[in-house]
């Protein structure tokens, strides 16, 4: 990495300097990250102990729980000790390495949320065939394919932007960014890096699974029309905590694909970086509420487990 570049560390410019206050943003950070692991914690170890949770649905969620104290991980460490930091400065390896941990986190995310609308499009359009279609083998291939495939993909995706030379050093947020790297970029290989970075990202990362979920519900939508006033009410208890973690990851990641390409000097400071990293702030600690709280046999393994 020496050898093609004279960079040896960026600059995150967005932390600014907050005097006394970085503390107090500090210990929300800690609090936060604590919350984050415990609650998912908590929920892996109700789904893992209960015979009765060992069922396609909660094998996904067991994977995302896992996905949401690997995506905090990847940002909130980092994010506490830069709070602290006098020079905010991340060394070319820990800002490669963490692209590679959110880009992977976003991947596993989205494509595990799309399995499951998979799951719950089967489950509620082809009741009768749905113990033959989603079986527990099928669900934890599906968990494998899914790590590993994003995994792969983000990583031959970080292979183009680590062979970059960098013209410059600061980085206008609060982590970093694989665009915003490449921005940095004065290699003659930048085009390739962008459009790996659309296609990769972009398109087969976010369009394609937020097509096929789109697909899946329209579907389900157009059963429970006909259905019963149960069969509607079930399809509501079990889709609902989906839909709201689908429709906070797509606010987080259009939001940091289009507000780059605007002037958004308007915001407030604060909330710049709290909308910034919103997938690495709330999504970690929604999922395990709203799925923890709606769903009933989450709800009653917990209080057995309690007792």
């Amino acid at each position: 990495m020496e050898n093609s570049t004279e960079v040896v560390s960026f600059v995150l410019a967005m932390y600014g300097d907050t005097g006394h206050l970085k503390y107090l943003y500090f210990m929300l950070a800690l609090i936060l990250y604590v919350s984050v692991i415990s609650a998912n914690t908590v929920l892996i170890v109700v789904i893992y102990l209960d015979q009765n949770l060992h069922e396609p649905m909660y094998l996904f969620l067991c994977s995302l729980f896992v996905n949401e104290i690997y995506g905090s991980t990847a940002i909130l460490p980092c994010l506490m000790s830069q709070i602290l930091s006098k020079t905010h400065e991340i060394s070319l390896f820990f800002c490669f390495m963490q692209i590679f941990n959110i880009q992977t986190f976003v991947s596993v995310e989205f494509r595990t949320l799309t399995v499951m609308a998979y799951d719950r499009y089967t489950c509620i359009c082809k009741p009768l065939h749905y113990n033959n279609i989603m079986t527990k083998r099928k669900a934890q291939i599906f968990i494998l394919i899914i790590w590993i495939v994003s995994f792969v993909e983000i990583g031959v995706l970080l292979s183009f932007t680590v062979r970059l030379k960098f013209c410059g050093t600061v980085i206008n947020k609060v982590s970093c960014g694989n665009h915003l790297v490449v921005a940095l970029s004065c290699s003659s290989n930048i085009i390739l890096s962008y459009l790996n970075d659309v296609v990769s990202g972009l398109i087969f990362g976010i369009a394609a699974p937020l097509c096929f979920i789109s697909f899946t519900y329209a579907k389900i939508l157009s059963v429970c029309l006909k259905a019963s006033k149960e069969t509607r009410m079930k399809a509501f208890d079990t889709c609902t905590p989906h839909l709201v973690s689908i429709m906070s990851l797509v606010f987080s990641c259009f939001y940091n694909l289009i507000t780059p390409r605007f002037d958004m000097t308007f915001v407030p400071h604060l909330l710049r970086i709290i909308l910034s990293i919103y997938v690495f702030l709330i999504q970690p600690i929604l999922n395990p509420m709203i799925y923890g709280l709606k769903l009933t046999k989450i709800r009653q393994a917990f209080k057995k487990l309690c007792v």
